[in-house]
């Protein structure tokens, strides 16, 4: 039996609307934690994102951040002006550049790192550890589940 009929789909109880509103309030409430630093959210999500898969290339960083290429073309062009990312062509394949961060990209991206963490830890100061997991666990079984589709063309 499917879970949304008519009579139930409205915006609250909608998920793409909810995970879409958790992001965009989340967002807002995150940018001032970059500010010190000097970086946007976008900017951290791209260091984290070459931090976690070195020797990425844009193309690999646009679809994990789900940024445009060409913005993600003048992203990268921002942060190797900071010198907190490097370009490095692929010894194999000259055409192919590969991204990595510098010690001073890693060092902003784990200062970044820690204040993230303790703006979501006072989010989350009233909850549960259990209620907080099963949410995790939760976001991940849907993650999944999407990806599965969207690699089933669904």
């Amino acid at each position: 039996m499917p879970f949304y009929s008519a009579s139930d789909f409205y915006p609250d109880s909608s998920l793409g609307y909810l995970a879409r509103r958790v992001f965009q309030i989340s967002t807002v409430g995150l940018e001032p934690v970059f500010e010190p630093e000097g970086i946007t959210l976008t900017h951290w999500l791209a260091l984290v994102s070459i931090h976690l898969n070195p020797g990425s290339t844009c193309a690999d960083l646009a679809r994990d951040i789900a940024h445009d290429k060409g913005a993600t073309t003048r992203l990268i062009d921002a942060l190797v002006e900071r010198s907190w990312v490097e370009r490095d062509r692929d010894g194999a394949d000259r055409r192919v550049v590969k991204l990595s961060l510098t010690d001073a990209g890693e060092a902003v991206a784990q200062r970044a790192r820690l204040k993230v963490m303790a703006r979501w830890n006072a989010w989350l100061a009233d909850w549960s550890n259990e209620d907080a997991a099963e949410l995790v666990r939760l976001l991940q079984k849907l993650h999944t589940t999407l990806a599965d589709a969207s690699e089933d063309g669904a």
